[in-house]
């Protein structure tokens, strides 16, 4: 009796992981399209990235607001009386866009995210040297971190970054692999990037 419940614990067990190995997946899904980003000031968060990043404007649009209803709340999750006033796509060289908007609500609260806070996030872009990155930054008043940091050890080795911030407080990073990374030996997935995105 204990062999048998024994036995039974073990297959479940490997019938569970076996499914935990095969992701799903939304139907159709094909890649990260863009990553949407609130700011205090539109020109001052386009200038930034056409004239300090080097992104390309594609296109801009809005005000979107419900003055009588819920749509707001219905579609994006903020208070029914929020105003989109502006909303304006860039594109960063080869890699997914950055949506950028200025909202106005009632409840919006001003809070710049650390690194380590729950909901904190940062944006990085692939360059072919982080020490010029890192010069050309500070050369246009840009504050950056410590570094350019080579990384020489466990599956991220092969990999030099450096951490750089917005005038508005948001995080960046530059970060470059010339000759990839050491988890790609063997591994069988490997992460998509933008030095290289045919593969």
């Amino acid at each position: 009796m204990k062999t048998t419940i024994a036995i039974a614990t073990l297959a479940a067990a490997m019938l569970g992981s076996a499914g935990m190995a095969s992701a799903d997946s939304i139907p159709g899904m094909r890649g990260h399209d863009h990553t949407g980003i609130t700011v205090p000031d539109m020109k001052q968060a386009v200038d930034f990235f056409t004239e300090v990043v080097g992104c390309k404007k594609a296109m801009s649009f809005g005000p979107f607001a419900d003055d009588k209803g819920t749509f707001m709340q219905d579609l994006l999750g903020v208070d029914p009386k929020a105003v989109i006033e502006e909303v304006t796509m860039v594109r960063c060289g080869y890699g997914s866009n950055i949506e950028l908007f200025k909202y106005t609500a009632p409840d919006q609260k001003d809070l710049t995210p650390k690194n380590s806070d729950i909901g904190g996030f940062h944006i990085a872009f692939y360059v072919d040297d982080v020490a010029a990155a890192k010069a050309y930054l500070e050369g246009k008043g840009v504050k950056t971190r410590m570094g350019p940091l080579p990384v020489k050890e466990g599956p991220a080795a092969g990999q030099t970054i450096l951490y750089f911030q917005a005038p508005w407080g948001l995080q960046l990073e530059a970060i470059s692999y010339p000759d990839g990374m050491a988890y790609e030996k063997g591994a069988e997935t490997v992460l998509w990037s933008p030095k290289n995105p045919e593969k």
